[in-house]
């Protein structure tokens, strides 16, 4: 499960970084709500 959690962390830290986006642009594009994303990206610990 811990994996599931890296990989979406990734995953949406990846793409801000890629395309310059915002919190609340990542979350439009994966369908999930800004709070989440920071969340995930934020808290991560890779």
């Amino acid at each position: 499960m811990k994996g599931v959690v890296e990989e979406r962390a990734v995953e949406r830290g990846t793409y801000i970084l890629e395309h310059g986006a915002t919190g609340r642009a990542a979350a439009k594009k994966f369908g999930i709500s800004k709070s989440t994303v920071h969340t995930q990206v934020i808290n991560w610990n890779g």
